[in-house]
């Protein structure tokens, strides 16, 4: 089985929309795919509806979370976390989701305006219109940037000369804490996997006495075979994962044309996809019926 937990449509910052990500994910000869669009589940309806027979979709979102300063004096870091076959209807995830998305709109104006202090003549107006209604993010800004000449490709504007978590142009928006993601999420019945965690390149990490920390609350897993880790980083995560007990998954982190991964260019094991799918009680895997 090829298994993909990680991928994002128009619904979020990708540019497939949910029907053709299930297409192509087909076509890229996946088995399972998982539709994680940032902090919503609005794609999720047409992905089951075009589903091909023979691929199996994981129903999910990547939530946007910030990680507090901790006592010894550690920063606060922003961290996703990939929650798998939750209810969607559970009020308080889904009250808590919808204050995430109401911030995205405020905070991507306040990304657009520091541009321009900097002297990038991005507009608000091209970055809405890129995203096209989906859940407006820092991959729009970047691809505008992109457009303008400023940059050669989005994953360049994610450093901190510009977009990074500790950029020149960043923004805060409202995140949840990621314990009480943790915490949320299984009471939906879900699952939790660390996105990205050492994906050093965007911005300050989360630590692993954190990351301990968050297993400790319940955390089932953390997503290591991804692009943004190089093989001694995955080799690291490896090894926390054991002493910790963690799943570990691998994804593509697909986005469509707007990053420069692939479908299933990062999978994750058959048995420790059973796992997930053996905790979640929230939702369960739609098996393709040839839409």
């Amino acid at each position: 089985m090829r298994i993909d937990l990680h991928t994002h449509s128009t619904a979020s910052d990708g540019t497939d929309t949910p029907a053709e990500l299930v297409r192509n994910a087909a076509a890229a000869g996946l088995d399972v795919v998982a539709l994680t669009d940032h902090d919503g589940v609005g794609g999720h309806a047409e992905a089951i509806a075009a589903l091909p027979a023979g691929l199996t979709l994981v129903t999910g979102a990547e939530l946007s979370c910030r990680l507090a300063p901790s006592p010894s004096g550690e920063a606060a870091v922003g961290v996703h976390m990939l929650a798998y076959l939750f209810d969607p209807l559970e009020p308080e995830l889904a009250r808590e989701r919808e204050l995430v998305r109401d911030d995205r709109v405020p905070r991507a104006r306040g990304m657009v305006a520091k541009l321009r202090e900097l002297g990038v003549p991005v507009t608000w107006e091209r970055v809405a219109e890129l995203a096209a209604g989906g859940a407006v993010g820092r991959p729009h800004v970047a691809t505008a940037m992109v457009e303008l000449g400023v940059i050669d490709t989005v994953s360049d504007a994610f450093t901190s000369d510009w977009l990074a978590n500790d950029g020149r142009a960043y923004v805060d928006k409202h995140e949840l804490d990621p314990f009480d993601a943790i915490r949320l999420v299984k009471a939906a019945g879900g699952v939790t996997v660390l996105a990205h965690p050492l994906a050093i390149k965007r911005g300050r990490c989360v630590s692993e006495s954190a990351i301990a920390d968050l297993a400790s609350a319940g955390l089932d897993g953390i997503e290591v075979d991804h692009m943004d880790h190089d093989e001694p980083t995955r080799a690291r995560l490896r090894g926390l994962a054991a002493d910790l007990g963690l799943l570990t998954t691998g994804s593509s982190d697909y986005h469509g044309s707007r990053k420069t991964c692939e479908l299933g260019e990062y999978t994750t094991d058959p048995e420790i996809y059973g796992e997930i799918t053996r905790r979640a009680t929230g939702a369960f895997p739609v098996p393709g019926a040839g839409g």
